[in-house]
């Protein structure tokens, strides 16, 4: 793994814990750098990371919070 890559993963904690849980991508980061972007996306789905996922938990977060204003209205 050359050293510019190994940088760019001990700068960022969230991808050092994805490959301590999914040590698999050690192989692929060593064969061949060009797999970095596709593990950044595969931590991306794995930690809902995507702008998808972040919509749809505000989305579920404000369907929780109308659902107890309800039930509080209700009383």
């Amino acid at each position: 793994m050359n050293l510019d890559l190994q940088f760019k993963l001990k700068s960022n904690p969230l991808y050092l814990r994805f490959l301590h849980e999914n040590s698999y991508w050690y192989k692929y980061l060593n064969r061949s750098p060009s797999y970095f972007n596709d593990f950044i996306e595969d931590v991306k789905v794995k930690y809902k990371l995507r702008p998808s996922d972040k919509i749809d938990k505000a989305i579920s977060t404000f369907d929780m919070i109308s659902s107890i204003i309800t039930t509080l209205n209700s009383n």
